[in-house]
């Protein structure tokens, strides 16, 4: 979604005054059992899917069918869980440029990924092309776009953070079949692959991330320990496989 904003706009000497294309961010309140969970900030678009993918990959619950209810009225959510507890957690805000909960790490008790998964350097070429194309991106430059490929019909979601796309891509596979393979999967971002990224991912057990931008330490320390592949820098025929080069075939 995008509204538009009078901005003059200079080149040079020119000075022309007009409207621009802006992307709309705005706050979710998220709580779960009537408790406050956290505050988000997004594009407004897929608010269930969100709201559901990153419960997900928040480990606050563990499939579809642990949510109960979900109501949205405005900017709050308001989630039943059947394992309550699990969202008693420091309170925190969501900003779009950031994640939850890498900043609490306990490296100690990371998932491991169990999947053979392997895919081809066309497949992931085609991948970050099909992300490439949104025209939300094109008007307002303000979004990242992230791609679920792989496991039936792909799924590519536009958001201003790319953690956002992420779980909104999680959660609409979650809400068109639970107990989705995620094993079968492989995401494309066109951010760059942080912490928060890998967590989800190796917290879904999706075995291969690939984005047309860099990586960060620790989400590397991430991938190695749980079987997480990250590509970076896939443009046109270069790319940097940084761990578990064995999901690249060739």
């Amino acid at each position: 979604m995008m509204d538009d904003y009078e901005c003059i706009k200079l080149d040079g000497e020119s000075r022309q005054a007009g409207l621009c294309p802006v992307v709309v961010e705005a706050p979710l309140s998220i709580f779960i059992n009537g408790r406050h969970f956290a505050t988000a900030m997004i594009s407004p678009a897929l608010r269930e899917e969100f709201v559901v993918g990153h419960l997900y990959s928040e480990r606050i619950i563990w499939g579809r069918q642990e949510l109960e209810s979900l109501e949205i009225k405005g900017d709050v959510a308001r989630a039943m869980i059947s394992h309550p507890l699990r969202a008693i957690v420091p309170r925190r805000p969501i900003v779009s440029g950031c994640g939850g909960i890498a900043s609490f790490l306990d490296q100690s008790k990371l998932p491991l990924i169990d999947s053979d998964l392997q895919i081809g350097f066309n497949q992931a070429r085609e991948a970050m092309a099909a992300i490439s194309l949104s025209q939300l991106h094109r008007a307002t430059g303000g979004v990242h776009c992230v791609g679920l490929f792989g496991d039936g019909e792909p799924v590519i979601i536009e958001d201003i953070g790319r953690h956002n796309a992420l779980d909104k891509a999680i959660g609409s596979a979650l809400m068109r079949r639970d107990g989705s393979n995620f094993g079968r999967s492989y995401v494309a971002c066109t951010g760059r692959v942080s912490s928060d990224m890998a967590l989800k991912c190796s917290v879904a057990g999706i075995p291969l991330i690939v984005s047309r931008g860099a990586t960060t330490s620790l989400a590397i320390s991430i991938a190695q320990r749980t079987g997480l592949c990250i590509i970076g820098f896939l443009r046109g025929k270069r790319m940097t496989v940084y761990c578990h080069g064995h999901r690249l075939e060739g």
